[in-house]
């Protein structure tokens, strides 16, 4: 008889399937699981402590680097509980815009999961196909923004500015053939809309390209199926949310039970898993970038339709135009005082939670009339769903944590704030 002895094994902190400065540590019986604890913390930056010193305008760019792969989508629930709080009224186009740019980052968000998650199970094309897509999402991003990434993009009462009406180029360079440069310029030819249209006309596609390399590959499903199993009563006990309780087959999603902004004028579907395992998430995923592309097309047909303000226009809350500023002496003094104290927010607490790509995402915010936060209590849904990494993982094999991680779509930014 051979012996088996058990063992206790660090996997991290900066392990490369960790999706973050993670640190498990896992007691084995053999190769097998018998329990898995995580250490986290090592990334810790204090965001919520640094929002009490800044003003309520001066830690929006914090949300950026919570989650930093759906920066928007944090920016849009901070927002939204200033809005709250303010009472304040969002023009139509501006929400519009919002839910346009949430369901981009979803699919962002989606295909940075699909491609990391892929390449820790051993399959290469795929990353390199998900990350090619997602140029052209960070170019959309610096169209309207200026930054690739930490866009700041989100203003409590609306968005910083309107959709461009010109679409930035690649420009020559020296090595750069003049014919390969015609042919990337080509569908950037008109506005950011006609070039966020042209890439919703090829993204299903795309989304093909993928399932032909993984849905029905044996190895893929060797790697996933009946792998971190979690049934429906378990994951609302858990405390799972997004396509962690939708792969369990639980229907539950903001957008439909509590809509904000304009999603209940929109048409899409929830998928919902059946099995709860990391296949089923999987598939879940896949299927929301379909929807989320579905519903970036109704943005843009309305959006093309109906012209407006983009940002209320009280001068408290938002900053005055930069032309009437440089014209008229109460609008740069309104400018000044909002960039210089900030705005002052009745006193009173709020909630505000919106459908994040990985679950709900909520802000819980106190202020006593202050231009300050008293308090910012976020709540983030991949620290919830690490919790149950030990449940999810025991009496698997080592290699399965990795699937079981991959599949969870953690990011340590909002996971150690």
């Amino acid at each position: 008889m051979s012996e088996i002895r058990n063992y206790t094994m660090n996997f991290g902190p900066q392990h490369p399937a960790a999706h973050g400065v993670l640190r498990l540590v896992l007691e084995l019986d053999g190769e097998v699981i018998e329990r898995a604890d995580p250490h986290i913390g090592l990334l810790h930056r204090a965001t919520e402590k640094l929002c009490e010193h800044r003003t309520w305008i001066q830690s929006l760019p914090y949300m950026d680097r919570l989650d930093y792969v759906s920066m928007m989508c944090n920016e849009h629930a901070y927002c939204l509980a200033i809005e709250r709080l303010l009472g304040l009224e969002v023009p139509i186009r501006a929400q519009y815009i919002r839910v346009m740019f949430d369901e981009l980052t979803r699919i962002l968000n989606h295909l940075m999961w699909l491609g990391s998650h892929s390449l820790d199970v051993g399959a290469m094309t795929v990353f390199l196909y998900a990350f090619r897509e997602r140029e052209d999402l960070f170019d959309m991003y610096e169209a309207v923004s200026g930054a690739r990434m930490h866009a700041a993009y989100y203003r409590p009462g609306g968005v910083y500015r309107d959709l461009p009406d010109r679409m930035p180029q690649y420009q020559p360079t020296k090595g750069r053939n003049p014919r390969d440069l015609h042919e990337r310029n080509e569908n950037r030819q008109g506005s950011v809309l006609d070039f966020i249209e042209d890439f919703t006309n090829r993204f299903p596609k795309y989304i093909d390209d993928y399932e032909t390399l993984l849905t029905e590959n044996r190895i893929w499903k060797q790697r996933t199926v009946g792998i971190g199993v979690v049934t429906a009563e378990r994951a609302i006990a858990l405390g799972f949310t997004g396509p962690m309780l939708r792969g369990s087959g639980v229907a539950w999603d903001l957008r439909r039970k509590q809509p904000y902004e304009v999603y209940d004028r929109l048409q899409f579907d929830i998928p919902v898993g059946v099995n709860g395992d990391c296949y089923d998430r999987y598939l879940v995923r896949i299927e929301e970038m379909r929807q989320s592309n579905r519903v970036v097309k109704q943005c843009i047909e309305w959006l093309r339709a109906n012209p407006g303000p983009v940002i209320v226009d009280n001068y408290k809350v938002a900053p005055p135009p930069r032309e009437g500023m440089k014209e008229n002496m109460e609008e740069l003094i309104h400018h000044f005082k909002l960039f210089s104290e900030g705005m002052h927010v009745p006193a009173g607490e709020v909630y505000a939670a919106i459908e994040h790509p990985k679950g709900e995402f909520g802000v819980y915010a106190i202020s006593d009339g202050a231009n300050k936060p008293w308090r910012i209590k976020l709540r983030p849904p991949d620290y919830v769903h690490l919790s149950a990494l030990d449940e999810m993982s025991r009496g698997h094999m080592i290699a399965d944590v990795v699937a079981i991680i991959g599949s969870q779509d953690i990011v340590f930014g909002s996971i150690d704030r």
